[in-house]
């Protein structure tokens, strides 16, 4: 844990203890513990706390609370290295985790949801940030469709594992919490432990890092932050509140989203390695705004949950193309700006998730449609500042005006 090594001198060790290979270890364990409770979320609190959409939005905007905080990552890392913080982390979201069914009242799931929201989003500022250091600008589009993958798959066996033995064996909340939980933290030890620690190739700034050429990465997380709200929070609570699903129904349709993800998400990373982030961003929030819309079509016009489940599966997918904003940064980054500017990031992009649970859970108790159609409002702003990326960033190159910027200032 404590011999630290270059990221050349650990091309050295054997294949399983290399930095990529450790990515792709946490990459597997991360989901098992998150996407447990995900799966489980809608319906332990509403048959276990009774929920309504007031309380689903309160609960979401204390889980982005950290999300908001990542920035105090900067401050952790002045005395603690990033892959021992992440690691630890990582342990926290899964204990967390497995202690979730134990306070089945508001306030205690909002408390052990605040501590794995800690774990979680300290764990995947930290991740992204070494990703970025750790992978070549060549491989990383490539490289991330696969770690995408690995997490799919991870989860895909998460949901397999519940919707076969939910009710064959008469799992409980506590148990699934419990066992998914305990897996993750364990991993993150034995990932402490077994790893020397990778040096990166260039020191990272320890201290708060905004620059003015990174403006549009900043409005491109932001609006991100968002609309992935709506995803997370109300998509899967439509289906439990409108059609009605069970555990095991709503994770089979989970289960669907993964096999298809585990597909494309390499391909995803051809995509972006091929076309560039400008094209894949385009297309991705076009589609959104098509989704979104559709969203509030089933509400409008009554389509039936054959169409909404159709729509969660593509918008899914859709979700695995912000992998381009990654690579997008990367290319225009100094590389000492990596680590502080993850973790700006992060907080610019938990900025919307802080603050619109509540209103727009209080929104979809008057009308979930209106909630949809602001989701496709944002996916437009998103669109149309995806315009501005331009076709090959790169340092000085950072939007399609940095050319006229530039002229203006000769």
């Amino acid at each position: 844990m404590l011999r630290k090594i270059t990221l050349d001198e650990a091309q050295q060790l054997p294949l399983w203890r290399q930095p990529v290979a450790l990515l792709f270890v946490t990459a597997l364990a991360m989901p098992i513990a998150f996407y447990a409770w995900y799966a489980l979320l809608n319906n332990f609190v509403i048959e276990v706390a009774d929920f309504d959409g007031r309380d689903i939005g309160l609960l979401h905007a204390i889980r982005e609370i950290p999300g908001f905080l990542a920035v105090g990552v900067i401050a952790i890392i002045l005395f603690v290295r990033e892959q021992v913080l992440g690691m630890v982390s990582l342990a926290l979201l899964g204990v967390a985790t497995a202690f979730t069914a134990w306070f089945p009242s508001l306030g205690g799931i909002l408390m052990l949801t605040f501590l794995s929201s800690v774990g979680f989003h300290y764990y995947e500022t930290v991740n992204q940030s070494v990703q970025l250091q750790w992978l070549s600008k060549e491989k990383a589009p490539q490289t991330l469709g696969w770690l995408l993958a690995a997490g799919s798959a991870s989860t895909l066996v998460v949901f397999v594992l519940i919707v076969l033995m939910w009710d064959t064996l008469n799992l409980t909340y506590n148990v699934v919490f419990m066992t998914a939980g305990m897996t993750t933290a364990a991993i993150a030890l034995f990932c402490l432990l077994a790893y020397p620690q990778f040096e990166s190739r260039t020191p990272q700034a320890k201290k708060m890092v905004l620059r003015k050429r990174y403006w549009l990465y900043y409005a491109l997380q932001f609006m991100s932050g968002a609309r992935r709200q709506i995803f997370m929070i109300f998509a899967g609570f439509m289906m439990v509140e409108k059609f009605g699903f069970e555990v095991h129904e709503l994770t089979g349709l989970y289960l669907i989203n993964l096999v298809i993800n585990m597909i494309a998400a390499p391909l995803l990373g051809k995509a972006v390695a091929r076309f560039g982030e400008r094209a894949t961003l385009i297309f991705e929030y076009a589609g959104l705004v098509i989704v979104f819309l559709a969203y509030g079509g089933v509400y409008w016009f009554g389509w039936g949950v054959l169409v909404a489940a159709v729509l969660y599966v593509i918008d899914h997918i859709l979700f695995g193309l912000a992998l381009a904003l990654k690579t997008y940064f990367q290319k225009i980054a100094d590389p000492q700006d990596i680590a502080p500017t993850a973790a700006v990031a992060f907080t610019i992009n938990h900025i919307a998730a802080v603050a619109l649970p509540v209103p727009l859970g209080l929104l979809w108790v008057l009308s979930p449609a209106a909630v949809f159609i602001l989701a496709a409002g944002m996916a437009m702003v998103s669109l149309g500042l995806s315009l501005l990326v331009p076709r090959h960033p790169e340092k000085g190159n950072e939007t399609r005006l940095s050319r006229y910027v530039a002229a203006a200032a000769e």
